[in-house]
């Protein structure tokens, strides 16, 4: 028997805090790594520089710097991301004249997860704004674009609040959502493709799959998205990392300026993180979600 759809909701959301949490704790040391050399492309040689770098300059908390508020902006952001990828299925179904309970095929899912990333994006960037600070603050006060650095969540929250008002918590908003549509289309096709792919290799349903197939085929998919969209996420974390220093220009201002002045490879500077990162804790995120839905819907067999 299918659960209300209030109930539906309250799985999804739920489920998709349990995969937000298991991300955080599998990758934040390389999205760390990932943030520092967006914002700072000639501080550090590559990868491995910049993390051995940054633990020998603020130990092995400078890797987990950002992680409580990456912990809250990844929670809120896969709780209403989920919850709203069941609710928008519920919409293409409707749209399409199909039985509540019908499959989707892969394609009308990712159409689904892309227009889901919308309202995620709301609750992502404010929570994804202080991440960033707080991640590149040590890079701000030695390059001497800052003064004086925060080193709490609270902290940034306040000088937020102090100096740019509640607007400036949504600092690069748009540059968010840029990000987030066409990327989560590639996320979901991705993923709900190589679960088929596993699905029919195995002979078995989708749901049915290890946790194996279930892990990689998350990696696949924030593979797909960030090899996609990334150039669009670090004009992002330049924008919401550099406003600490004065408002700054929009997302095409921003990107031309990249581009002109230090080049296209500066665009993809922290890919390397970003890409070894994925596979542990995209996977985590997906087999934390399926796992803890599967647990949930169990209860209304």
């Amino acid at each position: 028997m299918a659960p209300h759809p209030a109930v539906q909701a309250v799985i999804d959301l739920s489920a998709g805090a349990v995969g937000g949490a298991a991300c955080v704790f599998s990758g934040q040391p390389l999205d760390t790594a990932k943030v520092k050399m967006q914002t700072f492309p000639t501080m550090y040689r590559g990868f491995i520089h910049c993390v051995t770098a940054t633990y020998k300059q603020v130990g092995l908390r400078g890797l987990y710097q950002g992680t409580t508020p990456a912990l809250m902006a990844n929670i809120a952001e896969n709780s209403v991301l989920f919850m709203s990828y069941g609710f928008c299925q519920q919409v293409i179904r409707l749209t399409a004249g199909l039985h509540r309970d019908t499959v989707l095929s892969d394609m009308q899912k990712a159409c689904a997860g892309s227009v889901a990333s919308i309202f995620s994006s709301l609750v992502l960037c404010p929570t994804e704004l202080v991440k960033c600070r707080l991640q590149a603050m040590y890079e701000m006060e030695a390059s001497g674009k800052i003064a004086k650095g925060q080193n709490t969540v609270w902290s940034v929250v306040k000088s937020i609040m102090r100096h740019e008002g509640p607007q400036g918590f949504f600092q690069g908003l748009t540059t968010t959502i840029a990000r987030e549509v066409p990327g989560y289309f590639c996320f979901f096709g991705a993923y709900e493709l190589s679960r088929t792919a596993f699905a029919d290799y195995m002979k078995c349903d989708k749901d049915d799959l290890g946790v194996a197939p279930i892990m990689f085929s998350g990696g696949f998919g924030g593979a797909c998205l960030w090899l996609v969209v990334y150039p669009m996420d670090c004009v992002k974390s330049r924008i919401q990392v550099m406003s600490m220093t004065g408002k700054q220009g929009g997302f095409f201002k921003t990107f031309m300026n990249i581009a002109r002045t230090e080049g296209v490879r500066a665009l993809y500077s922290g890919l390397t993180p970003t890409l070894v990162r994925t596979f542990p804790a995209n996977g985590a995120l997906f087999l934390g979600y399926e796992a803890s839905r599967k647990l949930m819907m169990k209860q209304f067999d």
